[in-house]
């Protein structure tokens, strides 16, 4: 019961296309690719912010050492 070898993933991969046939995978496919180049494009905006941030908030020295003061209330 070791691994698999390449003859039993091209009988799987036989079937599958039997099983969904050859548009959906396609379809899959397209639709897969298409969600992780958006998610590329969401990190790689997310890091362009964050980095501007950071630029922005060493530029202001005098905003990088403020505190905030927050009062806590007991629950009744």
């Amino acid at each position: 019961m070791g691994s698999l070898s390449i003859w039993h993933w091209l009988i799987v991969l036989v079937i599958v296309m039997l099983v969904f046939g050859t548009k959906k995978l396609r379809n899959i496919g397209q639709d897969l690719g298409g969600a992780v180049k958006g998610f590329k494009e969401g990190v790689k905006e997310g890091t362009e912010e964050a980095s501007s941030e950071n630029k922005a908030s060493v530029q202001s020295g005098s905003q990088q050492n403020r505190t905030i003061d927050v009062e806590a209330k007991e629950k009744s």
